[in-house]
C-alpha cells in the first residue's frame, strides 16, 4: 500500500508498505506521524481496501483527514476504553478478513486495564510492555494470515539517566521492535514552508531505521502543509531535480533552459 509520499514509496523498493506486515512510525509529538498514518489510510481506501483506525488518543481530527483524502464515512473509527479492548478489535478485524489495514494511535495510549482500574500513584513495573508482547506474537501471525497491514503510531520518551549516547526510547518495550517489519522515524526540520513571508509547512524527514524489505537507513524529506498534509508538489519537483529533468540554481528552477519559477522555502 503506498504511503502517500513518493520519495517514501521509491524508498520502500516496494512502491509503499508492504502487506502481511506490522509497521512501527515513531517520532516526537507533532511531527507528522498521524498524517502519514492518514495518507496510508487513502491510498489505502483509493485502491478499495478497508481500514479501521483505532483512536486510542482520542484525538483524531475528522476534518483534516478528510482534507488528506480519507473517507471518513468508510473507515472504521473505534475509541476503546482500554488498551486489551483496542488490541482485541484490531485482533478481530484480522481473523475475520474484514479489513486492508488498521492503524493504532497510539501504543503510549494503550492503557491496560489493571492500570485504568487502579489509583494514581500505584505501580504496574512492565505491564504496559507485557500487554504489547503477548499481543504482538499474535498479531504476527494473523496480520500476516490475512494479507492486511497493521500500522502503530508510537511516541518517543527520554530514559532517566543516560548522560551520553542516545537517550531516546519508544513504548511498549523490545517486542514491537522485534516484530515489526519496517520502522519509520519521523522528524521534523527546521526548514518551514512560507508562502507570502506566512509559515504554512515544515520541511519533514522519514528516516527507514528498520525494513524487512529493502536496505534501511535510507532519509526522506518531503513538505507537510499545515491543515493539507505531504505536498506532492513539491515531492514532484525534487524527484524531477534529482532526475536532472528540471534545473536548481537557488531557489530558481528551469526546464530546458527556460526559467520556470522562483521558489521560497
Amino acid at each position: 500500500i503506498s504511503t502517500g509520499s513518493l520519495g517514501l514509496d521509491i524508498a520502500l523498493s516496494i512502491g509503499g508498505l508492504p502487506r502481511g506486515r506490522i509497521v512501527e512510525i515513531f517520532g516526537p509529538e507533532s511531527a507528522g506521524k498521524t498524517t502519514l498514518a492518514l495518507h496510508v489510510i487513502a491510498e489505502a481506501q483509493k485502491s478499495g481496501g478497508t481500514v479501521a483506525f483505532i483512536d486510542a488518543e482520542n484525538s483524531l481530527d475528522i476534518n483534516y483527514a478528510k482534507t488528506i483524502g480519507v473517507d471518513c464515512n468508510k473507515m472504521l473509527i473505534s475509541q476503546p476504553d482500554s488498551g486489551e479492548v483496542a488490541l482485541n478489535i484490531a485482533n478481530l478485524l484480522f481473523e475475520k478478513n474484514a479489513v486492508d489495514l488498521v492503524v493504532v494511535d497510539s501504543v503510549a495510549a494503550l492503557a491496560p486495564l489493571a492500570e485504568l482500574n487502579g489509583d494514581v500513584g500505584d505501580s504496574y513495573v512492565g505491564i504496559h510492555a507485557r500487554m504489547m508482547n503477548q499481543a504482538l506474537r499474535k498479531q504476527s501471525h494473523i496480520v500476516y494470515k490475512s494479507n492486511a497491514i497493521l500500522i502503530y503510531i508510537n511516541q518517543l520518551r527520554e530514559k532517566v539517566g543516560i548522560t551520553f549516547g542516545n537517550n531516546e526510547v519508544t513504548p511498549g518495550g523490545k517486542g514491537l521492535k522485534f516484530f515489526t517489519s519496517v520502522r519509520l522515524d519521523v522528524r521534523k526540520t527546521s526548514e518551514l514552508i512560507k508562502e507570502n513571508d506566512q509559515v504554512v509547512g515544515v520541511k519533514t524527514n522519514v528516516r527507514i531505521v528498520k525494513s524487512k524489505v529493502c536496505s534501511p537507513y535510507k532519509t526522506v524529506s518531503f513538505d507537510i502543509l499545515y491543515g493539507k498534509g505531504i505536498s506532492k508538489v513539491s515531492e514532484i519537483l525534487d524527484l524531477a531535480v534529482s532526475l536532472n529533468l528540471i534545473k536548481k540554481n537557488g531557489m530558481w528552477y528551469s526546464y530546458n533552459n527556460q526559467q520556470m519559477v522562483k521558489v521560497e522555502r
